[in-house]
């Protein structure tokens, strides 16, 4: 069974992408699928995340700039109507949420497919690609002298390894307060990508684009043979429609602790908070 976008849905290529993510765990789930629900469901200050009914939990970061109504409680309630009901719903409306213009439910769907993804990688004994936990996507890339490159995003650890490399990079970032007045000077409009994109060697790009709707076309402008990694715990899911679209690796989140972690996101926890303890870094890439 196929996802069916409704009409009145605006068919982005990133959601494209992932409608074929949806697909892809259907079809390794099968009918256990229609039976999973969202047993929690916790919206942190930093992140989103999910536990299913079978135990595996998926993380997705949380948009709080994308809610600016979000201000008194009238508004909030317009943000979030089913506060207090998320549990026990099954996992294919967390789904659906995804190909719809609630922020913050979408962020919700996107944990739920990166549980799924979890439980796709325990019944998966031999796949086309290499996942290794407890590495971080920014510890493997490598600088090369003459290298170009474009980082989407304020990712603070590849900048500053590519400030220390001396490397010729542009930040393109939606929010220039992000940055630190050391970074300014590689800052570039995010409406700039057309210019400098088609030019990287490299291309790190946060996995937040899939919620706004911007990673399909980044990859568009990509030059053939570019290192392009996306990275962040909203992109901790099956790899196959990104690396068709020329994604070389994803750097995401293995929920090891469901509970744990929810109650930690729940109190405003970050990564520091839970890296090693109920969740670990992964990379996914591909086989050489």
């Amino acid at each position: 069974m196929k996802i069916i976008i409704p009409d009145n849905i605006n068919t982005t290529p990133t959601n494209a992408m992932l409608a074929e993510t949806i697909d892809h765990v259907r079809a390794i789930l099968g009918e256990k699928m229609d039976q999973l629900t969202v047993e929690r469901a916790a919206i942190g200050l930093f992140f989103t995340g999910v536990k299913l009914s079978d135990g595996h939990g998926g993380l997705c970061f949380t948009p709080i700039k994308e809610i600016p109504e979000a201000v008194c409680c009238p508004s909030s309630a317009k943000a979030m109507p089913l506060s207090g009901k998320l549990g026990g719903r099954k996992v294919s409306t967390y789904l659906d949420d995804i190909f719809k213009d609630n922020i913050l439910r979408k962020a919700l769907g996107i944990a739920a497919l990166n549980a799924l993804s979890a439980a796709c990688w325990d019944l998966m004994p031999e796949k086309d690609y290499r996942i290794e936990l407890g590495k971080d996507s920014f510890d493997e890339l490598e600088i090369t002298p003459g290298m170009k490159a474009v980082v989407v995003g304020a990712l603070v650890p590849v900048i500053r390894k590519l400030i220390a490399a001396d490397a010729d990079f542009r930040i393109l970032e939606l929010d220039p307060l992000t940055l630190k007045p050391n970074e300014m000077p590689y800052f570039a409009e995010a409406s700039r990508a057309p210019e400098f994109v088609p030019d990287a060697d490299l291309l790190v790009i946060t996995g937040t684009t899939i919620i706004n709707n911007t990673l399909q076309g980044l990859l568009s402008l990509a030059k053939p043979g570019a290192e392009i990694v996306v990275t962040g715990p909203t992109i901790s899911m099956l790899p196959d429609a990104f690396f068709a679209r020329g994604v070389t690796s994803l750097g995401g989140i293995l929920v090891t602790e469901p509970d744990e972690l929810l109650d930690i996101i729940s109190e405003a926890g970050s990564g520091y908070h839970f890296f090693g303890k109920s969740a670990q870094m992964l990379i996914i890439s591909k086989n050489n």
